[in-house]
């Protein structure tokens, strides 16, 4: 038997603010926009793991709204779960981030469980990581 993860969600508040810094900061491409009731959940993969896909959405679609004010603030106070994505050039990558203006936390640095890595914010506040073995 084999699992693989298909999708993963990112809550963000701006889909268009957030495609931006996802394709072009990461190189990620759009693969599906998909627009209901005044919302929008946009899956953007990358050719390199072509079956995974990151599912941007905002804080209230499919949710109560009890439910989607404490996400809003959970994601207002930039404390939901971080990204780490992987690369095999981490120097190249940072520089394609921080050439888009992507807010760094992080510069590449030797992490002493051993990876390099470093970090950004993306616009809604999510906490990206991006690691070399």
């Amino acid at each position: 038997m084999t699992i693989l993860l298909q999708y993963t969600n990112i809550t963000v508040n701006d889909p268009d603010e957030s495609i931006a810094f996802y394709r072009d900061a990461l190189g990620l491409a759009v693969r599906n926009d998909v627009a209901s009731g005044g919302f929008r959940w946009v899956t953007l993969g990358t050719d390199a793991q072509p079956g995974l896909g990151i599912v941007l959405s905002e804080p209230h679609p499919g949710r109560s709204q009890a439910d989607g004010d404490a996400l809003q603030e959970l994601l207002t106070k930039g404390v939901l779960p971080m990204l780490v994505f992987r690369t095999d050039d981490l120097d190249a990558a940072f520089e394609q981030a921080r050439a888009t203006g992507a807010e760094v936390l992080q510069e590449p640095i030797a992490q002493p469980w051993g990876p390099r890595d470093c970090a950004f914010r993306d616009p809604s506040g999510n906490t990206v990581r991006i690691s070399q073995d």
